[in-house]
Order: structure tokens, then sequence, then C-alpha cells
């Protein structure tokens, strides 16, 4: 019965060993050339290579970081608001996600450059007398990650407010506790299951972005994507970018693993 049961998701099955198991696999044995772990070592030895680790991580927590600052009160309005504006906030909240992120890194481009909409803005209203550099540098960075990946943290924590018993709510006020308190006692605490999936689910995104990084970093930012590529395409060193690689997805596993162990504390007893 249970093969029977099993024969639908043979192509599925299929599908993810030729195109993700294996690839993997090949991954690795190229990171592993010679038999040895000189790339390893190398990825994980060297100070140039640990600081664009560094930098990988850091980008990737405060753009979870600024995700959750702008995404929970979005994802709480669209959940408690009325059900036509609550469309209306789905739309703006799903429509970037129908356009191609390499259109919307190169539409900041436009925006952020020192000939850009936001320059010309801050100088024609006497706010700057000179351009501010808000392309190729961290902000800039910052700024086209944050937009890309706000959804994801939108959407769990949309889930996770329309889980919250409407009854709980008028209870609370119904026994004289203010709208401040009911959101800090009772939305923020059952809540906390989106928060964290939104989370999780924008740090992991983030560890592997390469296109924002790569157009709006200008090569003076790197994240450990963008060193990837840049390996296999300029210095055509497939072993040190498969080894980069696997421990990109080494780490990416890790952060997922801890973050399930986190959320299920019954797991560790």
């Amino acid at each position: 019965m249970t093969g029977r049961v099993a024969w639908p998701a043979l192509p599925a099955l299929i599908l993810l060993f030729v195109f993700f198991l294996f690839p993997v696999v090949r991954m690795l044995g190229l990171s592993l050339e010679g038999g040895t772990l000189e790339w390893y070592a190398k990825a994980l030895g060297e100070g140039l290579y640990l600081r664009v680790m560094w930098n990988t991580f850091e980008i990737a927590l405060l753009v979870t970081l600024f995700c959750l600052v702008l995404g929970y009160p979005l994802g709480f309005l669209i959940a408690t608001t009325t059900p036509t504006w609550a469309t209306l906030g789905f739309i703006f909240v799903l429509l970037p996600l129908w356009t191609s992120v390499l259109v919307r890194t190169y539409a900041w481009m436009v925006l952020l450059g020192r000939n850009g909409v936001f320059n010309r803005l801050l100088m024609d209203w006497g706010i700057t007398s000179d351009p501010i550099p808000m392309l190729h540098n961290f902000t800039g960075v910052l700024i086209g990650m944050v937009h890309v990946l706000l959804p994801y943290m939108v959407l769990p924590i949309y889930g996770a407010v329309r889980r919250v018993d409407p009854a709980v709510v008028a209870a609370a006020a119904g026994l004289g506790a203010s709208n401040w308190r009911i959101f800090w006692r009772i939305y923020i605490p059952l809540t906390v299951s989106g928060i964290f999936a939104g989370c999780v689910l924008v740090f992991v995104l983030s560890l592997g972005f390469f296109i924002t990084p790569a157009l709006l970093g200008g090569g003076r930012v790197i994240m450990i994507a963008v060193l990837i590529e840049q390996q296999v395409r300029e210095a055509l060193n497939w072993p040190f970018a498969a080894a980069l690689s696997a421990v990109l997805l080494v780490a990416t596993f890790a952060v997922y693993a801890l973050a399930q162990r986190i959320s299920q504390p019954e797991a560790r007893t």
C-alpha cells in the first residue's frame, strides 16, 4: 500500500535528484579535488574570505531586522483592517513578486544614483548641496534587499495575526485594556511563531542573495554569493567556488536547524 501511495511522488523525486541532489554531490566532489581539504582551509582560514562571510551574515541580520520592523506593522494592518484595505495592501505586497528581481534592482539603481530621483529631490528641496552616495555601498545593498525580501516577512506575520482569536482581543478590551496593552500583551506573544518564521525565511534567503548585492554593491560590497560568482567567471577557480558553495550550504542548514531547535523546545528534552 505504501508503494502505491509513493508512485505519484516519483516524478517529483526524480526531478529533485536530477536538479538538486546530483549537482550538490557533484559540487562537493569538485571541492575535494585531489582528495584534500585545501580549498576549505583557504575559505575558512584566510582573513579576506572570513571577512566576506562576516559581511554576508551582517547584511543578512540587518536585512532581517529592517524587514521585521517594517513588515510587522504592515502585516498587522492588513490582517486587522477592513476587507477593502486588506485587498489593497495585498496588492502592494504581492505586486513586486510578479516583477523580476533584476528589474527591481535596476529600478533602485535609477533611484539611488548620484543623479537619481532621490538625490535630485534632496538637492531641489535644499536639504543637501551635493549628492549623497546611496549606490555601490552598504546602504544601497540594504535598501534593495529589504525591498525584495519584505513580502517574505509580511506574509507569515499576516497569517499569525489572522489566527489570533478575536474573542480574546474583545475580552481584553472589555476588561479595560488599552489598544497598546492589547498589542503588547496579546498580539505579540500570540504571533511569535509568525515573527520567527518570517525572520528565518528572510535571513536564509539573504545569505545566498546574489543579483541585488552584485548590482547595488558595485563590487565594493562583497557577499559570499558574489564571491562565488567571481571565482567561477573571473578566476575560473571551480574547486574553490565549490568549496565556498559548500560552506554557504552548510551555514544555511545550520541556521535552519538552529531555528527548528529554538522553535521546538520539547526537542531539547
